[in-house]
Parts: C-alpha cells; structure tokens; sequence
C-alpha cells in the first residue's frame, strides 16, 4: 500500500490506484451526504468534478509537486469516468447503485414525512422548494418528486392548474423570437441582413420613433410583424 504515502515516490501505477481509490472513496461520500447536498449535479458528475478540481490546483500551487503525476491521475480519472457512464447505460444494476431512484415526498396534497426521511431535507427546505415552484400551499400539490439531481418536481392537482388557451380551445398565433439587431449601441447586421433591413432603416426609425441614435441604445429587437422595441441606456 505505499501508494498511499509520500507522493515523490509514487511510479505511474500508484498514481492510478490511488485515483481509483479516491473516486471510489468519494463516491460513497457524496452518497453518504445525500441528495441535497449535490443539487443541480448528478452523484457521478460531482465526484468527478471535485476530484478533478483537486488534483489539478495542488501542483500549480505547490512547486514541490511535479505535474506528471497529476496529469496521469486526471487521465486516468476520466477513463474511469467514461467506464462507468458506460455501465449505467450498460447495467441497470449499477445505475441504481450510482443514480438514487426519485423519492416521494407530497403524494395527494399530504407531506409523506419517510420520504422526507429518505431524502434528507427537512420541512423548510421542501417549502422553500414549492416556494420556488410558486406552490404556496401544500394541498394543492397531488405529487412531489425529489429527483436525483437534488431538484424537486411538482404536480399540481388539475382544479389548481393554471389556464392556458389550449384548455379553453383558444387559437393562438406561432411562437416568435425576436431578433436582437443592436447590442449596445451596436448593430448586428447579420440578423438586419436576415429580415431585409440595413442600417438606414435602423437609424431613420431610432430617430422618428424615439428621437435618439444606435450609440444610446442598449438593446433593440423586431419581431417578424417589424415590432420594433428600443431600450435606451439609463
């Protein structure tokens, strides 16, 4: 094991044992810790990071520390990565193992307190989270899932869900994005060639619809019904 002592006189291969013992040993950390604590990054994705991130930092900063061994580690790190993307894909087993299944914590308007248990996350954080869903009462909510990224899902019960034109068989007109044709006081003549403009229409509206010039625009849009909308510096 003097893989795991001074790291001057460590050959390749040490090098690559102990990264395999680090990721290994971080993962089951990061499991350990739980879901909320990697929010917004899978179990895999954040091992990988942190790790990374470490091994990288100590030679640039350490003058004691060649960057071979570093550079063998990450290396290795990475293909161990890629193995083990391969065997959640591969193996539903091993997903399971590195991916936590969804965890049920609202089921029909009622807090089910062991999968809040299970989650780790107390009854703050699961009404802040609704908070952020702008869900304000936790009667209306007919299913709450916290997913493995540390993120929750909500459902609404359908009396609660808000109305949008298809529930009233109304017929809307196609989505459309504007285009940006100055970017702070400056003119995107790509996006004006795209829509049959050139800069004298651009300035002869500036000046007729607002009485100003491209250098005092922060932001200028048109839509495809030539909406134009200035916003000026302030």
């Amino acid at each position: 094991m003097s893989f795991l002592q001074s790291q001057e006189s460590l050959t390749t291969i040490e090098w690559i044992l102990r990264a395999i013992i680090a990721f290994f040993f971080l993962l089951t950390v990061a499991k350990i810790l739980g879901q909320r604590t990697i929010a917004q990054l899978r179990l895999l994705d954040f091992v990988i990071a942190l790790v990374i991130g470490n091994i990288i930092a100590h030679p640039l900063s350490d003058e004691h520390l060649g960057l071979k061994g570093s550079m063998v580690t990450t290396v290795a790190l990475l293909i161990l990565y890629l193995c083990c993307l391969f065997g959640i894909l591969k193996f539903p087993v091993l997903r399971r193992l590195v991916t936590p299944p969804p965890i049920t914590v609202v089921r029909n308007g009622e807090i089910l307190y062991t999968g809040l248990k299970k989650a780790r996350i107390s009854i703050d954080i699961l009404l802040e989270e609704l908070r952020e869903e702008k869900v304000e009462d936790v009667k209306k909510v007919t299913l709450a899932i916290w997913e493995a990224d540390g993120k929750i899902s909500v459902f609404l019960d359908p009396q609660y869900e808000p109305v949008t034109p298809s529930s009233l068989q109304i017929k809307t007109e196609p989505f459309d994005f504007p285009r940006t044709i100055i970017r702070e006081g400056k003119i995107n003549f790509e996006q004006l060639k795209q829509i049959n403009k050139n800069e004298e229409w651009v300035v002869s509206n500036l000046k007729n619809l607002y009485k100003t010039e491209i250098k005092n625009v922060l932001l200028a849009t048109i839509d495809n019904k030539d909406n134009f909308k200035v916003f000026l510096y302030n």
